[in-house]
């Protein structure tokens, strides 16, 4: 497929609200891994609960790979981390710990998610729809906890609120604007992409600084 053929592909995207027909044609197939990864990234717990309550009341009709997100026992279980995460995302470096922590759950779970958009039987492109889950899933989650570490040199715990509030509406407008216009996700996506490449940098000095300060006063 050549540049003019993608540039009508994209175009042409659908909303994605039926994800048994998969696969679809390449731009929305990876557009939607893509989004997979970004959401789980941002917010694990709220997607796969999201998801598997959509998929539960037949309102999102998932592929077979994703099927086990309606059961009741995964839907509890997202439902109960999201509520713990509801609170820890909001009191001061307990946000990053538990961003720490999440590096570990978040990326391989965004890879699981897109890879299994095709199923066991998807092959290569399973493979190609894992390594984009995990990339958006890593650039989404580093620069969540970049912004997170910023914050947390301020005292007060107003700006974590602020932007744990922020993160959730985030979310739940690209969560929208992936199953309703995947082309305006995708534009979205990749200017949050590259502030957040610009976050991840701020962070980086910072970190560099708060390790160098104690040895430059010696």
């Amino acid at each position: 497929m050549d540049m003019a053929d993608w540039s009508s592909a994209l175009a042409s995207i659908q909303p994605l609200t039926d994800w048994s027909a998969l696969p679809l044609d390449m731009p929305a197939l990876f557009a939607l891994a893509a989004g997979l990864g970004w959401a789980a990234g941002l917010r694990l717990y709220a997607l796969v609960f999201v998801l598997g309550v959509l998929g539960r009341f037949g309102v999102l009709t998932l592929p077979a790979g994703l099927h086990v997100l309606a059961h009741p026992v995964v839907i509890g279980a997202a439902g109960l981390m999201l509520i713990m995460e509801f609170f820890a995302d909001k009191l001061p470096w307990l946000d990053s710990v538990w961003d720490a922590v999440h590096t570990f759950i978040r990326i391989p779970a965004g890879a699981a998610l897109a890879a299994a958009l095709l199923g066991a039987d998807g092959g290569v492109t399973s493979l190609a729809l894992g390594l984009l889950g995990a990339a958006t899933a890593a650039g989404t989650h580093f620069a969540k906890a970049g912004t997170r570490a910023l914050l947390n040199t301020s005292p007060e715990p107003v700006s974590n609120v602020a932007a744990s509030f922020s993160e959730d509406a985030i979310f739940a407008f690209g969560f929208w604007a992936l199953i309703q216009h995947p082309l305006w996700f995708l534009g979205g996506l990749v200017v949050f992409l590259a502030l957040g490449g610009f976050v991840i940098w701020l962070a980086w000095r910072l970190i560099r600084r708060l390790f160098k300060s104690p040895f430059a006063s010696n």
